[in-house]
């Protein structure tokens, strides 16, 4: 009960300091965090830009049974500047900027000793709490029972409210009643902020949830919480324009501590998903490789029931004869990929891991994990690990989400975390994502494209055109291009040429233009080739694109896939240079894919 008064008595004690014990600039001067104590003894910050306040006085900090006396402030490191690049070959730029001001604040609650440490970027801002160690020395485990970090908004914003695979909810924040997934989107039309965290192996899954006060985190999985290190980063972004936040995309990956092994030794790539049988492996392996694809799945039901824990992972159905569909993907340069079930990896992880390196396996797809609560992530932190270290790729699927971990462990390509084309999302949604969810990192979107014998129509609610323009609008390393569907039907070449030509990793992209759910234009360079998508949601849209990032005194021929109009696709060709202006007219959940060289 005392641990519940004091939790109450913190938040609504937060209110305007007698002055900063702590600040910090990011590196253009443009932000500004500070640091203080309110009258009740109790850790508070704002953030600024310019001088718009983003973030007013809101609390820090955490609650154990021993957390009962004031804070105390024992030092503050002087503000330092770090900048680094470092190449990254599966992102969304081939090199990544990592430029910021940090410092540490030494905090000291009654016996218990932690530090507040915070980093500003251009445009964003993160901060973790630490047990500092002692010679090396790790601290004693201590329990959490609630965090306390909020985040207290000047005036009216909207939040996209989202959980996991769910559809996006537009929310005045003053009215929110769910908790809403990180990386949590809001604008109030003209400030747009998007609320993460970073670095998640051994925590919680924290939840944006709303308070008296404005927003606040919560842990909706756990009762309580174990921390012997650090707590993951929470982070803060901001941007005047939608289109800016993607400025913060790569902030996961820039506050995970790079891993020892080497990115370029990774193959992205595209992949189908196989019926269960050994033909259907054959015929996919063989699409794979005149489309130019580097891998193929076989997805649940390869070793039987995926729930029963008599089903074994080291066993395939009798339908499959997994050595041949190996051999034969290995003549044609085509990576076999593995689904298990979270009920099989539990029991057998150890086992499978140097028996489908036996069989030439080339990367796993877990499934249904538990990627919500502390004992579910650290023991996904602990699989990736073993499965990276032996060279798989890896895809996560259902409610895991990215929190820079590719860092350290580059095999773990994409996870989902989405509501993909396996569950029909509407244009809304298409136009949202890249906006929100697409801000922590990769996805895997399980497109449903149609062929000559399904439309996928219970799948599908937007047009042809928008589904080629979203493999290049949403980033993943691993793409499922062919979620549904036999190879054999599709035989509508000159769509899914595009398929064929797409990269799933980058040199350069810029957002081009969109707003949140209504529309959005990405611009994507591999090598000397571009690639453009642009996509609109439940209305149609027009629009000019600045095309500037195209070399001068260049003309560049573009390939143009488009609507026809009649639920087919158009290509046509235009030259193009870059002081030119590009002319979008998309009808309600239509798209464009462009090919520019």
């Amino acid at each position: 009960m005392k641990t519940t008064l004091f939790a109450l008595a913190f938040l609504i004690s937060v209110g305007a300091p007698a002055g900063p014990i702590a600040s910090l600039r990011s590196p253009n001067k443009r932000q500004h965090l500070e640091l203080a104590l309110d009258t009740a003894g109790n850790l508070i910050y704002h953030y600024l830009s310019g001088d718009t306040v983003i973030i007013d006085w809101s609390p820090l900090g955490f609650i154990t049974d021993k957390l009962l006396s004031k804070t105390r402030i024992t030092a503050v490191s002087s503000p330092k500047s770090y900048s680094q690049r470092f190449a990254w070959p599966l992102g969304e730029n081939d090199t990544i900027d990592n430029t910021y001001n940090g410092l540490t604040v030494s905090c000291r609650r009654g016996n218990l000793a932690f530090a507040l440490d915070i980093r500003l970027y251009d445009g964003s801002a993160a901060f973790r709490y630490r047990l500092p160690q002692k010679n090396g020395v790790k601290n004693e485990t201590i329990t959490i029972r609630r965090e306390l970090t909020g985040f207290r908004l000047r005036g009216a914003y909207t939040l996209y409210q989202y959980n996991q695979e769910s559809v996006f909810t537009p929310t005045a924040t003053d009215t929110l009643q769910k908790t809403c997934d990180l990386p949590a989107t809001l604008t109030n039309g003209h400030t747009y902020i998007s609320i993460g965290e970073s670095d998640n192996d051994d925590y919680t899954k924290a939840e944006l949830a709303a308070t008296a006060n404005g927003l606040t985190l919560t842990y909706p999985h756990d009762t309580l919480v174990e921390i012997q290190d650090h707590t993951p980063w929470r982070t803060i972004s901001i941007a005047s324009t939608a289109i800016g936040l993607h400025r913060c995309s790569e902030l996961n990956l820039k506050l995970t501590p790079q891993g020892a092994a080497n990115p370029k030794n990774i193959r992205p790539g595209k992949l189908i998903r196989a019926k269960l049988t050994t033909r259907a492996g054959l015929d996919c392996i063989d699409f794979a490789a005149k489309h130019h694809f580097q891998y193929i799945l076989f997805d649940a039901g390869w070793y039987g029931a995926e729930f029963r824990t008599i089903s074994d992972p080291t066993k395939s159905i009798a339908a499959i004869d997994m050595p041949a569909v190996i051999r034969y993907g290995k003549a044609h340069r085509i990576g076999i990929i593995l689904y298990v079930n979270y009920v099989g990896l539990r029991a057998h992880l150890d086992t499978i891991l140097p028996l489908y390196k036996q069989w030439g396996v080339a990367g796993l797809k877990f499934g249904f994990v538990d990627g919500i609560t502390q004992d579910g992530i650290r023991w996904l932190a602990k699989a990736i690990k073993k499965a990276t270290a032996r060279g798989f790729i890896l895809d996560i699927h259902d409610n895991y989400k990215p929190t820079g971990l590719s860092h350290r462990w580059p095999g773990l390509l994409t996870q989902e975390g989405i509501r993909g084309d396996e569950h029909g999302p509407d244009a809304f949604h298409t136009t949202v994502l890249p906006f929100t969810r697409f801000l922590a990192g990769p996805a895997d979107f399980t497109f449903c494209y149609p062929n000559a014998r399904n439309s996928f129509a219970k799948n599908l609610h937007v047009s042809k055109a928008q589904q080629l323009a979203l493999t290049v609008i949403y980033f993943s390393p691993l793409q499922s291009i062919f979620w549904y569907g036999d190879p054999n039907d599709y035989t509508n070449e000159k769509d899914i040429e595009f398929f064929t030509l797409v990269p799933t990793v980058w040199d350069e992209t810029h957002y081009l233009a969109g707003e949140i759910g209504k529309y959005i234009s990405v611009a994507r360079r591999h090598g000397d080739t571009w690639f453009i998508g642009n996509a609109a949601g439940p209305q149609g849209v027009t629009a000019s694109l600045r095309l500037d990032f195209l070399k001068a005194q260049r003309t560049y021929d573009a390939t143009i896939y488009q609507d026809d109009g009649h639920g087919g696709i158009a290509i046509r060709h235009e030259e193009l240079k870059a002081h030119d202006l590009l002319n979008i007219h998309l009808p309600a959940a239509g798209g464009e894919a462009m090919i520019l060289r």
